[in-house]
């Protein structure tokens, strides 16, 4: 007698991709190294002139505010003088790291097109027969894919906005921040493949929740790389297309496991 029995497969595993990989990918194929050439030279450009647009700006609102140093010959003047000294140091530091994301932001929005593309060739290289084709284009769907776009952005701002204040909290303030810094950057990664599935901001984040380690991998570098002042905003431009490529690699091979695994639990055997 034949009795139906279903095949219970193991948890969908996905070999992690090294950096190593993806920067290898670029360089052997000359048309991701082109475009990665390109991206790198548009985005230090727009990140510098976006930086030093919002830094003069910014100075010249709190040029009066910070300039009017009270006299220290009396008790209540040196006071005042040393708070404001701090504050000027205080003002300095956070407003190039706010001056930094914004211009980073700016930067990113205006080549998230040609990243994309760069993500979308790196997936067909991996992917190979597995690849699935991209969503149908529909000018709805490009409308989707702009706001999903801006939404990444302005939950960056908030997530630098969260950052300052957490930070002021000793010892589990700043490591906070750093995962704050590092899921944000995972996430930016990650829209570019996501993106052209036509995932919501909402699924994104549950991506993310959902594969927190490898996230985290994903992440980790370009939150240390963004909190090194001045050689942040060309060290990220240039490590950006390896990064994105890192990303893609990573999320097409958790995608392809799971798929794997979801095509092995539908499966039937039969026995004796």
């Amino acid at each position: 007698m034949m009795e139906k029995q279903h095949h219970v497969a193991s948890r969908p595993t996905a070999e992690w991709q090294p950096l190593r990989r993806s920067l290898w990918l670029i360089i052997s194929r000359k048309s991701l190294f082109v475009w990665s050439s390109v991206l790198v030279l548009f985005t230090i450009l727009l990140t510098w002139i976006g930086y030093q647009l919002t830094i003069d700006f910014m100075d010249g609102l709190s040029a009066q505010v910070l300039s009017a140093a009270p006299s220290p010959d009396t008790m209540l003047g040196w006071v005042e003088n040393k708070a404001l000294v701090a504050g000027n140091w205080l003002y300095h530091i956070v407003s190039r790291i706010l001056a930094f994301y914004l211009a980073f932001l700016l930067a990113y929005s205006l080549t998230t097109p040609g990243y994309a593309f760069l993500s979308i060739s790196a997936e067909k290289i991996f992917a190979g027969e597995d690849f699935d084709p991209d969503a149908k284009f529909s000018f709805a769907g490009v409308l989707i894919d702009i706001f999903e776009g801006l939404k990444i952005a302005f939950f960056g701002i908030l997530v630098t906005i969260t950052a300052l204040f957490v930070n002021f909290i000793p010892a589990i303030g700043q490591v906070a921040v750093f995962l704050l810094y590092t899921y944000y950057s995972a996430l930016m990664f990650i829209d570019y493949p996501a993106s052209r599935r036509r995932w919501t901001l909402r699924r994104k984040i549950r991506w993310l929740s959902r594969h927190s380690s490898p996230s985290f991998r994903i992440g980790v570098l370009p939150a240390l790389i963004s909190m090194i002042p001045l050689i942040n905003i060309f060290a990220i431009a240039i490590f950006f297309p390896v990064l994105t490529v890192h990303a893609t690699l990573n999320f097409s091979a958790i995608e392809l496991a799971q798929k794997r695994h979801s095509n092995s639990t539908t499966g039937e055997t039969y026995g004796p």
